[in-house]
């Protein structure tokens, strides 16, 4: 089977690694994915963006890549689209417009829970199969499939001896430039051996002064040996929310961003755990959320304030929420 594939987040490559794993049968893949996971038309790194003014340098790129991808179909069985909806719902148009009976499925769909509800639309005229990975998104999207989420794991280990820090500031430039200047300011005030979690293939020079910290690259593996964690939104905080690591949520971008994002989006968490239990009326927060202006002293102090014993049931909770195969996934996809 060949299979055109978009999976232009870190996120949604560590996700395509995983359902590959899966396949019974020999997969052949073309399109954009990170470059470790084959020969991509277009290596995911070229697409790594986030926020309105990083957003914009690349629509002519993504232009282009939405008209090659489209050739490529022709000699393709199937197509898999993984989260990216900026991209990859114009790319499902241009595709079915050309291939209306090509098969289209989506992993990892747009969260009109949160904002864009007119999304919804697009997947339901343009995608075939839809796959979720939250347990709450069936009220969302009532023709989707759900089979746990992706980061669910058997065999992922409650924490026991740690002593670490762990500092996570995200897998954007964007990201990392908001955030690197406060985490320095935290570590330098605290007095635990720190880690700084640097995504592989991510340019490590992007992330300026690191000598307060060690370099690990395996985010569970930091997570797993850290007694808490600071860490910026997105993947990252569901992955600790799992593992059972303290952490608090910290977020920072461009004013302008912040502005009209506060704006747009409809719910009142932005990290995933949060958002989870809000859905499922769970009826308590998971963890703190500090959002582009904060007091540096509280943060400091946040490793005190947590507790512990809480997190890690909020843990055993969100771990049953979440249970599935990720086999079911990738069986789907073959057909």
């Amino acid at each position: 089977m060949r299979l055109l594939v978009s999976a232009l987040e870190p996120s949604a490559n560590l996700h395509l690694k995983n359902i590959l794993d899966t396949f019974s049968k020999s997969v052949e893949i073309c399109g954009i994915f990170d470059s470790s996971l084959g020969s991509p038309l277009y290596p995911s790194s070229d697409f790594g963006v986030m926020g309105l003014f990083s957003v914009i340098p690349k629509i002519l790129k993504a232009k282009r890549a939405i008209s090659k991808m489209v050739e490529l179909v022709e000699s393709c069985d199937r197509v898999l689209l993984i989260d990216s909806p900026a991209f990859n719902l114009p790319l499902a148009k241009a595709i079915k417009k050309r291939f209306p009976n090509n098969k289209i499925i989506y992993y990892i769909l747009p969260k009109i829970w949160a904002w864009n509800s007119k999304r919804k639309r697009d997947i339901e005229q343009y995608i075939d199969v839809q796959i979720s990975i939250f347990p709450f998104e069936k009220k969302y999207y009532p023709n989707s499939l759900y089979f746990g989420n992706p980061l669910y794991r058997e065999d992922i280990p409650f924490p026991n001896e740690r002593r670490y820090i762990a500092f996570l500031p995200g897998s954007r430039k964007s990201e990392i430039l908001h955030l690197m200047p406060l985490f320095r300011e935290i570590a330098k005030r605290r007095e635990e051996p720190k880690i700084l979690v640097v995504p592989p293939n991510i340019d490590i020079s992007i992330y300026g002064d690191i000598s307060e910290f060690e370099i690990w690259r395996d985010t569970q593996e930091a997570l797993v040996n850290s007694k808490f964690a600071y860490i910026c939104s997105g993947t990252a905080t569901l992955e600790a929310s799992i593992i059972g690591t303290p952490f608090v949520l910290v977020y920072r971008t461009n004013p302008i961003e912040y502005w009209i994002g506060k704006r747009v989006v409809q719910i009142p968490y932005i990290g995933l755990a949060n958002i989870i239990f809000y859905e499922m009326n769970i009826g308590k927060e998971f963890h703190r959320e500090y959002i582009q202006n904060f007091d540096i002293g509280k943060l400091v102090d946040e490793v005190e304030r947590v507790d512990s014993k809480e997190f890690l049931e909020n843990s055993r909770i969100l771990r049953e929420l979440l249970k599935g195969d990720i086999r079911e996934v990738g069986k789907v996809i073959e057909g």
